[in-house]
């Protein structure tokens, strides 16, 4: 008899999970919160522009073909990729714009510009980091993290020295680069990890290999495209889904959960998956004798930024932006520490800017502009619009300044989203957009478990817990649980 699972969540790793789970023959059953599968991951449809509500940078193109291929499949079997190039511009300032080319010879030729001799020490650092990409993405991200002992490889161990985790990602670049605008260039992958660059380890540069090697990519019809091709597959597989179908509790009996108590009634199962937020679920949903840790012990963890972001329908076509732009025209440590050391709203903040249409004629009318603005603030501030609204004017002064064009009096359509909306639709503790640092002393072992320590078919997935925060992690993480699930042969 095919033993029942219940997934709480639909998000890519609650996804990932149940769609391996089914495909192992267990009867899996999904629980979401909202009415649309994907998380952070959805996408709305407002004044016929298509807006991703959240990520829209599509790296590691190799962690979504391994996933479709455990089950027979390709990417291309449920949404086009096209490779973008340049991959991104950054703006350093008024007239000081560098667009950042897909191929690696010219990106070479772009760093000698900068600084003569550059272009060898970027080919000596992106060999480093692509060992610390295989080791990391091929073997570190793919363990359970439940005992040191998983780490015990001599592959591992032997490369420990090599995977820099005790040396910073901004030391390390400082051996290879000094132009102050080639070192922004090569921090801007980690800017959402958690925190600056001068005390993220330097096995995260991982992220650059991935960014200049692997490329930047985007799924045509956007973001959400990923998320559909998910549930295609899942339900393909059998997996049920129940939307609008919130988890307040759980019911228990001897040491184990027995049924989800949702607002669509009570769901039984054998074993149950979190990939709600990880806070919410052990604080709010579970009952105190069930908790796996402390509210002391979730205050004292790092969190990866919160976001403002803005959704924008704009009546004419831009000029001067790309796909994806960095605006690094403000100082990057000061807004680094007004978001890790000292947490407050930004005084001169960098953002991002995301014109998909530039792309993809569908995400918008003809003759608009899809417009997406994003600004990495510290969690657990408060958004009230009057905030919301200065740094949309903020944003928009330098955005019109920098690209030479007027935008504001352009929009036809306007949402804005932040904490109290994080919150609102995911639980997200404080307001988080990304989830749990990857900082040294939160990494691997150091994470909250995957498995509740109370309740004995109780497992945890997702950006909170192993291996982190990002698409392809949570990817990885929803098949960590399921396979620990599988183990124990329910």
């Amino acid at each position: 008899m095919s033993k029942h699972i219940v997934v709480v969540g639909s998000g890519f790793a609650s996804l990932a999970a149940a769609t391996t789970l089914a495909d192992q023959g267990k009867t899996v059953t999904v629980l979401e919160k909202n009415s649309q599968a994907g998380g952070r991951a959805r996408s709305f449809v407002a004044s016929g522009f298509t807006f991703d509500m959240g990520p829209s940078w599509y790296w590691m193109p190799d962690v979504f073909e391994a996933y479709f291929e455990k089950f027979g499949k390709k990417v291309s079997d449920y949404y086009q990729l096209e490779r973008l190039d340049p991959s991104y511009a950054v703006y350093f300032g008024k007239d000081d714009r560098v667009d950042i080319p897909a191929n690696f010879d010219e990106l070479k030729v772009l760093f000698e510009s900068y600084e003569k001799g550059s272009s060898k020490g970027l080919e000596k650092f992106l060999k480093e980091a692509a060992y610390k990409y295989e080791v990391g993405m091929n073997d570190l991200v793919h363990k359970p993290s439940r005992s040191i002992f998983e780490f015990a490889q001599w592959r591992v161990i032997s490369g420990v020295f090599r995977m820099q985790l005790f040396q910073s990602l901004s030391a390390h670049l400082k051996n290879y680069f000094s132009h102050e605008k080639l070192l922004k260039l090569m921090e801007f992958p980690v800017l959402f990890l958690g925190a600056k660059p001068q005390e993220t380890p330097a096995l995260y540069s991982l992220m650059n290999y991935a960014d200049i090697q692997l490329g930047t990519w985007y799924p045509k019809g956007g973001m959400h495209k990923i998320v559909e091709g998910m549930v295609a597959l899942a339900e393909e597989k059998g997996v049920k889904f129940e939307f609008d179908c919130e988890v307040k509790g759980f019911t228990t009996e001897g040491g184990r959960v027995v049924a989800a108590e949702t607002t669509k009634g009570n769901f039984s199962a054998d074993a149950f998956i979190s990939g709600a937020d990880y806070h919410h679920t052990d604080k709010q949903i579970l009952k105190a004798e069930h908790h796996n840790y402390s509210e002391e012990y979730w205050d004292k963890r790092k969190m990866a930024p919160s976001s403002l972001l803005f959704y924008l329908g704009i009546d004419k076509k831009l000029k001067n932006l790309l796909h994806h732009n960095l605006f690094f025209d403000e100082d990057f440590g000061l807004h680094a520490q007004e978001i890790y050391d000292n947490p407050q709203w930004p005084s001169k903040p960098l953002f991002y800017a995301c014109v998909p249409s530039v792309t993809d004629d569908s995400v918008a009318p003809e003759g608009c502009e899809n417009l997406f603005l994003l600004m990495p603030v510290a969690p657990n501030l408060n958004d009230e619009e009057e905030v919301r609204e200065k740094y949309y004017h903020l944003i928009m002064d330098r955005l019109e300044k920098l690209t030479g064009q007027k935008i504001r009096e352009h929009v036809i359509y306007k949402r804005s989203y932040a904490h109290s909306d994080f919150i609102s639709d995911y639980h997200a503790y404080k307001g988080n957009a990304y989830g749990l640092a990857n900082t040294l002393t939160q990494t691997a072992i150091l994470k909250p478990s995957i498995v509740n320590k109370k309740l004995k078919n109780l497992y945890y997935t997702g950006q909170l817990t192993t291996p982190g925060p990002g698409v392809p992690p949570s990817l990885i993480s929803g098949q960590v649980v399921a396979k620990e699930i599988l183990k124990k042969v329910i």
